[in-house]
């Protein structure tokens, strides 16, 4: 492959404020190539936001930090939350995206000093309320101790909460409840208390285990019922020990990086996409994703006119 120092690249069907110019993968991949944005890119990176990316035949890489697998028809390479880790598609769970993962490494606390400083028992600040599992623990542990909710589901502090991280930093305990169970889908909820040395109670990924060390959070995914969650939220809250035990683990497990978050096994990651598009061999797939593209939103259209007429039979 020839050496590749100047890279046209472009950024689609993102987020509502995704600046071009200002984010994860344009940093890294600032570090070693000089870059350009271009509407006709050699590497386009595209999100779940929009379907803009069938307009591009250039090498295409999808991240999704939401719960939607990558189609490899309509990509070369992701990176996702998603198992397995393959050659097309590289394990890059959400919160990776929300800090400096680096920060929980080796970090120190001085436990009887945040023992005094956590003068509150729990929040939770959630604004979609599309999850019952999260709203129904929410109200149960409620019935033990007030529960500040600084979002717009339960809120009951009178404001909406504007600084997170401000907010969350007196409190003991943080809900970091996802909105769903989902193997390997591990968002911002449970890193951003870490960073502030609250006690994450967090429910989402059963396979939690791998990005953290469970000894810094209550995991309810080792607990059969979310009675038995509360329990433990109790025995811990009237242990001043066992308290300082959690919030004094390390965050991740041998208080090291996991493979998944480590720079440089994103980067060679990127390199290894560079490659692919520079590498001389003719693609096929660029051809023939945008018939690909039209049939799968036939089919959906089809599915979901179907799932249609099925309620309105079944409403007469």
């Amino acid at each position: 492959m020839k050496v590749v120092k100047e890279l046209k690249i472009d950024f689609t069907d993102f987020w509502p404020g995704f600046v071009k110019t200002d984010n994860f993968f344009y940093k890294l991949l600032s570090e070693k190539y000089t870059l350009a944005i271009s509407d006709q890119p050699d590497i386009l990176f595209y999100s779940v936001y929009g379907n803009a990316h069938v307009n591009y035949r250039c090498t295409k890489v999808l991240f999704t930090g939401e719960a939607v697998r990558p189609d490899f028809i309509l990509c070369d390479f992701a990176f996702s939350y998603d198992y397995p880790v393959s050659k097309k598609n590289y394990r890059l769970p959400l919160y990776a995206l929300y800090g400096d993962v680096t920060t929980l490494v080796k970090r120190k606390v001085n436990a009887p000093e945040l023992l005094k400083e956590k003068t509150k028992f729990c929040c939770f600040i959630v604004s979609n309320g599309n999850c019952d599992a999260r709203n129904n623990f929410f109200v149960e542990l409620s019935k033990y101790k007030r529960v500040d909710s600084g979002g717009q589901i339960f809120n009951n502090i009178g404001r909406l909460v504007s600084n997170k991280l401000e907010f969350i930093k007196d409190y003991k305990f943080v809900i970091a409840f996802e909105n769903r169970v989902y193997p390997g889908y591990t968002s911002e909820k449970i890193f951003e208390p870490l960073t502030q040395n609250c006690i994450p109670v967090y429910w989402g990924n059963p396979l939690v285990y791998n990005d953290f060390n469970t000894d810094c959070f209550v995991n309810c995914h080792d607990f059969k019922t979310f009675d038995e969650v509360i329990l433990r939220i109790k025995e811990i809250d009237n242990d001043d020990e066992l308290y300082m035990k959690y919030v004094s683990a390390p965050a991740f497990n041998d208080d090291q990086l996991n493979e998944y978050v480590k720079k440089e096994n994103i980067v060679r990651r990127l390199d290894e996409i560079v490659a692919h598009h520079f590498n001389g061999k003719w693609k096929f797939l660029p051809l023939v994703r945008p018939y690909y593209f039209k049939g799968l939103m036939k089919s959906r259209r089809l599915v979901n006119g179907f799932s249609t007429i099925k309620k309105w039979s079944a409403a007469k």
